[in-house]
């Protein structure tokens, strides 16, 4: 299962770079010089990832454009740009990750080392796995259950066989187990297509990560062509309260990826589900945590005392993504702590690189509040 990037740029000595660092990543590469030959094939065929060098004419419509073609809705983008002074207009568009002129190998390895863990992700995610598993929907409006039976399973969602006919719409409660778990699931969903035949599509919303650990857990080992995962990639923790933390690393990930984190200093391990909140192209990335419950936020304060009996301990931070959250929300077990520092920064008034990263360093010499969200704590 080979990954393929569609690449539009006319620069030759960008293409040489690119195709070099593409082929070392194991990632195929088909080049086209011209914004209409790049949107036939964008319609046409599937890429797991475009590459658009944004100060062609044309680019930014196709990079725009390429969202609308159902077949790389979800195609990883990266824009290659001369400056940082056109970032905000790209992510609007739909670009997910920026490779800065003038583009040298090491740049663009390291850039598309991340690129393809997410575009990995993203197409397991995608991975239907053909299961027959009894279903019961529960409608909370209308009330009564309807028994359904699924024909294939991803990560994202379900298809289903479906006797009775009318038009089902709004959000449902669905339980089934998996083959072989004793644990059930009951996740909320809703109706995202309607077949011809007695067969309809549920799409899965705002799962917990418990659910969704478990679900992608069993999707990969009964995948019928598994693919390894990209090793997690290592950052910097700089900042750390219990809702949230802030990482240095020079390709951080878009803004909605969905990430798992592996903290671990003096002895004490922690594991934590999170939504990148906000993202600053070769400086880092701020996650929110997806999960609130009493387990999680005692295993946080305990590395936080860790961190701060100790400041000039390094921890180490692993970081593997997840795939790109489709809600714009997500639930967080247990609620939100509206008096985390750090959760106030990430959802306050839009802040540049700089300004971000100054309110962080002012943060730090504020100490902890009374529930114990030590913003103050750095890495």
């Amino acid at each position: 299962m080979n990954l393929n990037a569609l690449v539009l740029c006319s620069d030759e000595k960008i293409v040489r770079v690119l195709r070099r660092a593409l082929v070392d990543l194991d990632i195929g590469m088909e080049v086209c010089g011209d914004p209409d030959t790049a949107l036939r094939k964008l319609t046409r065929r599937r890429f797991e990832a475009m590459i658009v060098d944004c100060d062609g004419e044309g680019a930014s419509a196709v990079l725009k454009s390429a969202r609308s073609a159902p077949c790389n809705r979800r195609a990883i983008a990266v824009a290659v740009v001369d400056s940082a002074t056109r970032l905000k207009s790209l992510f609007e568009i739909g670009a997910h990750f920026v490779l800065y002129k003038p583009v040298s190998s090491e740049k663009a390895r390291s850039s598309f080392r991340a690129a393809r863990a997410l575009m990995k992700s993203e197409r397991r995610r995608n991975t239907r796995v053909p299961v027959q598993i009894p279903v019961v929907m529960r409608s909370p409006g209308a009330g009564g259950n309807m028994r359904v039976t699924t024909i294939d399973l991803s990560e994202a969602g379900m298809a289903i066989n479906i006797d009775e006919r009318p038009r089902y719409s709004g959000r449902w409660q669905i339980a089934f187990t998996l083959p072989g778990s004793k644990t059930p699931l009951e996740l909320p969903a809703e109706f995202a297509w309607e077949g011809a035949t007695a067969q309809a599509g549920l799409r899965f919303a705002n799962l917990t990560p418990e659910a969704a650990i478990q679900l992608r857990d069993w999707l990969k080992k009964n995948s019928p062509e598994p693919e390894p995962d990209d090793p997690p990639i290592h950052c910097q923790l700089t900042d750390l309260s219990l809702g949230g933390c802030y990482l240095e690393m020079t390709s951080p990930f878009p803004v909605t990826s969905r990430v798992t984190l592996s903290m671990r200093a003096a002895g004490v391990e922690v594991k934590a589900q999170g939504v990148v909140r906000i993202m600053h192209p070769d400086r880092g990335m701020g996650v929110e945590f997806t999960q609130a419950t009493p387990e999680h936020r005692s295993a946080v304060e305990k590395f936080l005392d860790v961190l701060s009996e100790n400041r000039t301990l390094l921890p180490e931070l692993l970081v593997e993504p997840e795939g790109l959250e489709t809600d714009s929300v997500v639930t967080r077990e247990g609620g939100v702590d509206a008096d985390d520092p750090i959760l106030r920064l990430f959802r306050g008034e839009p802040l540049t690189a700089d300004a971000f990263h100054a309110a962080l360093r002012q943060q730090r010499t504020t100490p902890p509040d009374v529930n114990g969200a030590a913003a103050g704590t750095r890495a």
